[in-house]
This record gives C-alpha cells, sequence and structure tokens, in this order.
C-alpha cells in the first residue's frame, strides 16, 4: 500500500527550506531599506544643507536603490548595480549641467529624457533608458519643487543612489552567505529521493 507521503510528487511536496530562504532574503531586504533610509537621512540632517522635503526624497531614493540592486543572485546584484551606477551618472550629468544653465521646466524635463535615450542607445546600454529617464524624472521634479537651489538636486541623487545601491550589494552578500549551505542547495536527486521504507 502507498503511503499519502510516496503519492505526493517532488513538485507539490512542501519546501520548507525554500520557504526559509524567502524568509531570509524578505527580512533582509527590509532591514537594508531601514539601514539605507537611516543612513542618509542622518548624512543630510548632518550636513544641515537640505530641506525636511529633501531628507525624506533622500530616503526614499536610497531605498529604491536598495531594492533595485537586491536581487536574487550576488552577481545579479552586481550587475544591477554597475547599471544603476552607469543610468544615474549620465541622469547626474545631464540635469546638472541644465540645472546650472535653466530652471526646472517641462520641457527641459522630456529633452533631457529624450537626449540620454539617445546617448544610451548609442553607446549599446539602451537597457538602461528606463532607470535613467526615472532618475531624470525624480531629479528635475524635485528641483521644481525646491527652484532656490535646484542645482544641488543631481548631487543629492547621486549621493541617495551610491549609499542605497552600497546597502543593497551588501545585503546582497550577506543574503548569500546566509543561504549558501540551506537544504534546498543540496543536488536536485537527494532532495527528490522518496522517504526509506522500513
Amino acid at each position: 500500500m502507498i503511503s499519502a507521503e510516496e503519492r505526493s510528487s517532488p513538485t507539490t511536496r512542501p519546501q520548507p527550506s525554500g520557504f526559509g530562504q524567502a524568509v531570509i532574503r524578505g527580512v533582509l531586504l527590509a532591514a537594508c531599506c531601514l539601514v539605507s533610509y537611516a543612513v542618509i537621512t542622518h548624512i543630510l540632517v548632518a550636513a544641515r544643507i537640505v530641506s525636511r522635503d529633501d531628507e525624506l526624497l533622500g530616503g526614499m531614493w536610497a531605498v529604491i536603490a536598495t531594492i533595485f540592486v537586491f536581487r536574487f543572485t550576488y552577481q545579479e546584484s552586481v550587475t544591477a548595480a554597475l547599471s544603476r551606477m552607469s543610468a544615474t551618472a549620465l541622469s547626474f550629468a545631464l540635469c546638472f549641467l541644465y540645472l546650472l544653465l535653466f530652471p526646472f521646466r517641462p520641457w527641459g524635463l522630456a529633452a533631457l529624457i529624450g537626449i540620454g535615450a539617445i546617448l544610451l542607445s548609442l553607446i549599446g546600454r539602451s537597457g538602461d533608458i528606463i532607470t535613467a529617464g526615472i532618475t531624470t524624472a525624480v531629479v528635475m521634479v524635485a528641483a521644481g519643487i525646491s527652484p532656490q537651489h535646484a542645482w544641488k538636486e543631481p548631487i543629492l541623487r547621486l549621493i541617495d543612489t551610491v549609499v542605497g545601491i552600497g546597502v543593497g550589494i551588501a545585503g546582497a552578500w550577506m543574503g548569500r552567505a546566509l543561504t549558501r549551505y540551506s537544504p534546498s542547495r543540496a543536488p536536485a536527486e537527494l532532495r527528490e529521493a522518496p522517504p526509506n521504507k522500513l
């Protein structure tokens, strides 16, 4: 007579180690987001160069950068970090030059997004167009909200991004270390072997 456990296929059998990894990664991501937010907001408060709105925006942007680079594997995280930095660097350069010369205008926002897309396509980084466009939109709109020192916005968002990426990469490295020797990484034939019959 076949037991219920033997009838269940390996694909439908519960995978506690998969659940454990999901919990570890979820908790680790949450902790990294908290660290990113706390670090950047404390830096901006200590610098005394930004308003409360910019402090909160900086915390949010650092958290977004952390989420963006915190991937399933460490190598994916490194690749995402490089992509994020290249897109942010281009957006920083375009926005900084624009805001040194002109105030925020919707046409300026649209023009910078278009220029960024063209440049990234020409250098073979079309996969970074979305990230660069989003970054440019955030920087330019933030400059419109705080027009007194609008040229500071690209610098601040670059700092936020670097902090968020650093925390996200550190978190991905910790996640790799924590899950490296979990049961779910055992060979498939060991995990899927039927229980011993006594």
